[in-house]
């Protein structure tokens, strides 16, 4: 069966909406750590078993992978979830946090949606038919100065091992450019890359669930994708999203 944007939007409103519930009673929210540093709030726990729920049952054809659940014994095309993108920014009551789902088929992201119930902004793309907020065609900013851009970027929460930790990198970049911002989702990051609001966003260590749906955005949005040495293509764990007109000035400082 094939999914829609409208079938896909009506899911992930509902999810955000049960995330809005467990947002304003935080008080009274369970909430867990898988590691240090890590959180699972009971809403993380509660919008996965929703979509799980309703996607395999709507469409069974398809496996499903999220990040508190694991996955499925079908993998070959597949539900990719992210029940909330910031859950440290979500127990802390701040607005940025986001639903992230994306739909794969045979390795091909070919639906994504990320929604930001706060804001009330939903994101979404359909492989080939453009990327749209709220309803509204959106595209990549068109700054073509490094130096004039407003760049975005994330801190691995599990990075203590890491050598390569970001840190550097950053400060490199930060002396370079006008604008630096460090938001609270990566599903998020991408979709302000998508519709202009920063020129470009990287991020390590992330998993497929964090950014599958944000990169599909991206690229719709006439965006480029790649990893830190230019490599086209979507890397969780070395993902650079520009609007591409600055993406030869930013690559060697990466």
């Amino acid at each position: 069966m094939r999914v829609t944007q409208a079938a896909l939007e009506k899911v992930i409103r509902d999810a955000g909406a049960i995330g809005m519930k467990f947002f304003n009673d935080r008080k009274n929210m369970a909430v867990n750590k898988k590691a240090a540093r890590d959180f699972v709030t009971e809403a993380d726990v509660a919008i996965e078993a929703f979509l799980k729920e309703t996607l395999t049952r709507e469409y069974p054809e398809y496996g499903f992978w999220g990040e508190e659940s694991g996955q499925s014994a079908d993998q070959a095309s597949r539900w990719i979830v992210d029940p909330i993108d910031g859950t440290h920014s979500f127990k802390k009551g701040q607005y940025g946090w986001s639903v992230s789902i994306a739909l794969e088929i045979d390795g091909d992201i070919v639906l994504g949606a990320v929604y930001a119930p706060v804001f009330n902004d939903l994101y979404i793309a359909e492989k080939g038919q453009g990327a749209f907020k709220n309803g509204e065609r959106i595209a990549v900013s068109d700054e073509t100065e490094l130096g004039d851009a407003m760049i975005a970027t994330g801190f691995a929460c599990l990075r203590n091992y890491l050598t390569d930790n970001n840190l550097e990198r950053f400060c490199r970049i930060a002396q370079r450019t006008t604008g630096q911002r460090r938001f609270c989702s990566a599903a998020l990051d991408l979709c302000f890359v998508a519709e202009g609001q920063v020129d470009a966003f990287w991020e390590q260590e992330l998993n497929l669930y964090d950014v599958a749906a944000g990169a599909l955005i991206v690229q719709e949005a006439g965006g480029t994708l790649t990893d830190f040495k230019g490599n086209p293509g979507l890397f969780p764990k070395q993902i650079l999203a520009t609007n591409g007109k600055i993406f030869a000035q930013i690559l060697p400082l990466m």
